[in-house]
Formats: C-alpha cells, structure tokens, sequence
C-alpha cells in the first residue's frame, strides 16, 4: 500500500527548525495524533533538524535540510531529515548520551537520547564530508489498541 508522502526542503537555519515543527504537525493532524504523541513528534523531529544545523552545517546558515513524511499505515509515521554537512565520523559515538562535539557549555549532546525518548525507532546513516540522514519512526496509540 502507498502511503502519503510529503517532500520538503529548506535552508539550515535556525527559525526553520519552527517551520519543520510546524509542517510535521500539520502533516500528523490527519493521522488522529494525542496531544502528547503530537508533542513527542515535534521535539524529535526539532532535535534532528537542530543537529544538521548545528553539527551539519556548522550554525553557517549555508545548505540544504530536506524533510520527507511518510505513512504506511494510519498509525505509523516515518520522518527523514537529510542534510549534506560534514557527517558524522562514528555514529556509535555520537549517539552516547552526553556526547558532544561542541567544547562549549550550550551543547548537552543529549540530541540523539532525546529524539530516541520521543520516538520508537531512530536510525542514523551518515558518511564524513557527505551528510547524514536520520530517520524518526512513531507508532501511534492506534498501532497498541490504546
């Protein structure tokens, strides 16, 4: 079955992380979300569009994110956020909570962990000097007979 499938792309910078927040939620408004798993899809999808930004590009405002929406089914939703930055060297690394590539005191290097909480599944592909995607995958109160 083909799913909806909805491609967008927008500069790295940092007010579209509010308009990538906005288009997922619109996009999900269809799929009959809970408040909180409507909630739980915008930090995630926030956090990976924050990543390319800050890590991707570098906070240069130069490149291109591209978010594509998809569903399946009407209680699974798959969100791909593409940017093609500096990627990343060891993605093992990168996903241990408290892992930061920034010396500053701003970054956590919660990113990954957070998106991980909010979501069911998060895949990352990513190659040096090319890019990374990552992937969010949510089942909604539907998919568990909720």
């Amino acid at each position: 079955m083909e799913g909806n499938i909805v491609k967008l792309e927008f500069e790295a910078l940092p007010e579209n992380q509010g308009f990538a927040r906005s288009v997922v939620s619109a996009y999900c408004v269809s799929l009959d979300p809970t408040l909180e798993e409507l909630t739980e899809i915008k930090t995630a999808v926030s956090e990976a569009v924050s990543n390319a930004i800050i890590h991707g590009y570098e906070r240069k405002g130069t490149g291109q994110i591209e978010m594509e929406l998809k569903t399946m089914d009407k209680d699974k939703v798959y969100i791909k956020i593409t940017d093609y930055g500096k990627g990343i060297r060891d993605i093992k690394k990168a996903r241990e909570p408290m892992f930061s590539t920034e010396e500053s005191r701003e970054m956590s290097g919660m990113g990954f962990t957070v998106m991980e909480s909010f979501v069911d599944k998060v895949f990352v592909e990513s190659e040096p000097d090319k890019g990374t995607a990552v992937t969010l995958i949510k089942y909604l109160d539907t998919y568990y007979g909720v």
